[in-house]
Formats: structure tokens, sequence, C-alpha cells
């Protein structure tokens, strides 16, 4: 028997595991679904509590002011745009932009997260007073926590990007982390437009 060291061709090893096709994408598509359907019955119940009030807020609480979320959400969507690019950029070969916009990404959603904290400072409001106080600081500090998440798995999608583990066709955790921020990004849309700006409009 040959004592020779076994090589290996690592180049010839499937490569289409990303896309639809991986096991791991549609676990992070059911993973979404579930959280989104989360939010929907927390927003639902925001509304049920709304049409049975005589007064919104409940208890003459001060409406929430609309100025920094306004901020906030032009934040949070466009963090979505370097993501995009950090996965456009793989499926490219681009490692220097992939992890451009992953950094880029990661500066933004903590910007958010910081404001956030600036909210909750300002709210004349603790989470005990009414129904009003619980929902919107359920769903919000919720959603805050999906965006923690999302800063996480950024911040481990970096560093792997910097090792090099990523290229055309092996990109699965870059998908995966992009399709969760942009998750994220879309659920603030429903959470602002209904906690920030209904109460003033409708």
């Amino acid at each position: 028997m040959s004592s020779m060291p076994r090589t290996y061709d690592y180049d010839a090893l499937p490569v289409e595991i990303s896309g639809h096709k991986a096991p791991g994408w549609w676990g992070m598509i059911l993973l979404i679904v579930t959280e989104a359907t989360l939010f929907a019955c927390l927003l639902a119940a925001y509304f049920y509590l709304r049409a049975g009030a005589h007064t919104w807020p409940l208890g003459g609480l001060e409406k929430p002011k609309p100025a920094r979320p306004i901020i906030m959400t032009l934040v949070l969507l466009t963090s979505s745009g370097p993501m995009w690019w950090a996965d456009h950029s793989i499926r490219r070969g681009d490692q220097l932009n992939l992890r451009i916009g992953l950094a880029l990404s990661f500066i933004l959603g903590a910007l958010f997260l910081g404001l956030q904290i600036a909210e909750y400072r300002d709210l004349t409001f603790r989470v005990t007073v009414n129904a009003y106080s619980s929902v919107f600081l359920t769903v919000t500090s919720l959603h805050g926590m999906h965006v923690i998440a999302g800063l996480l798995t950024t911040a481990y999608t970096l560093v792997r990007a910097c090792l090099g583990h990523f290229r055309p066709g092996r990109d699965l955790a870059v998908q995966n982390t992009a399709l969760y921020w942009h998750f994220v990004d879309i659920v603030w849309l429903f959470i602002f437009t209904s906690l920030y700006l209904s109460p003033r409009f409708l």
C-alpha cells in the first residue's frame, strides 16, 4: 500500500449549495415566515385595542413623536443597500465589496439601535402603564432584539468574509444574512407606519 498522503481537489466539490436549492436557505425562509407571523399578530393586537378605545393612545398618553423614528427608518432602509451589494458582490467573486457592504450595513444597523435606545429614554411612559404602552414597547423592543440578532449575524459573516470563507456558489451564509436583514427592515416599515404615523393621521 502506498504511504503517499491523499490529496483532494476541493474545486471538484459541488458548488450549488446556495439559493433555493439549499436546505439552509429554506430554513431561513421558514424562520422569516414564523417571525413575520409573530409581528403580524402583535400589530393586529395593537389595532384591536385601538378599535375599542375612545381615545388613542390610552390614558391620555402623548402620541409618539415621529421625528427621530423617521431618521431611524431612513437609516435602516439605507442599510439594506450595502447588504444587497455585499450579496451581489460575492456572487461575482468580489471579496472586497462583500466586506465593505457587510461593514456598512453593520454600522448603519448599530446607528439605528443607538437611536432606538435614545428614543426609549425620551418616552414619557413605561411598559406597565396600560395596554397601549405594553403593546407599543413589546413590538418595538422585539424588533430591537431582531436588529441585535441581525447585527451579530452580520458581524459573524463579516469575520468569515475577512477569512475568505466565501466565493461564488459557496455563499449561503451571506445570502441568509441578507435575507434576514431585509426582513428586519421591512418589518420596521410596518411598525413605523402603525405605531408612529397612524396615531397622527388615522
